[in-house]
């Protein structure tokens, strides 16, 4: 889901004003994040006040804690960020029973869950953060190449070669012949 799709959402045109964006956007455009990038939005217990946005930038996860209310001041931002090959990730866990599924993870000790439409967003975002931490990144729509290409092609995004570290290697196993007690 894109920043702005965020913004559009019931909970963010309450709390992602102008106003609030003037603080996290410059923050976040340093980084390297770009205008709108792919992201997820932990609203927390009262996203009134707080609530944080992952965003995936080009050379890692940007991670800003956003304070809508602070007294005296206006709303505030502070942001940080992570080199791809530093994100900690934990596992990705799926529940599904008659039709609903419930996704739980953890980027950066930041727990992420949810259930039915949540639960798809939650995966898709994760699915995107694990592609840019193997060092793959979309070329378009549903292929995948790796950021060490000088100019990946839709040709090249289905080279087992691009992405040999995202994909296990079945190789067969050849067993010793049984040995017979004579």
């Amino acid at each position: 889901m894109r920043l702005s799709d965020w913004r559009a959402t019931p909970q963010g045109q309450k709390v992602m004003t102008d106003k609030v964006v003037a603080a996290y956007g410059p923050a976040m455009a340093v980084l390297g994040s770009g205008p709108d990038p792919i992201s997820h939005v932990v609203w927390g217990d009262d996203p009134d006040r707080r609530y944080l946005i992952l965003a995936a930038g080009e050379a890692g996860l940007v991670i800003v804690n956003v304070r809508v209310n602070v007294p005296q001041e206006g709303p505030r931002a502070a942001a940080r960020l992570v080199r791809w090959s530093r994100v900690q990730v934990g596992e990705l866990s799926v529940e599904a029973h008659h039709g609903h599924r419930q996704v739980t993870s953890q980027v950066e000790n930041t727990v992420l869950q949810g259930t039915d439409l949540d639960a798809d967003e939650i995966g898709a975002f994760m699915a995107h953060i694990l592609a840019r931490i193997d060092g793959r990144v979309i070329v378009s729509a549903g292929e995948w190449a790796s950021t060490t290409d000088a100019a990946p092609s839709a040709a090249d995004a289905d080279t087992p070669e691009q992405n040999r570290r995202s994909i296990p290697s079945l190789v067969p196993i050849e067993l010793p012949a049984p040995s017979d007690p004579a």
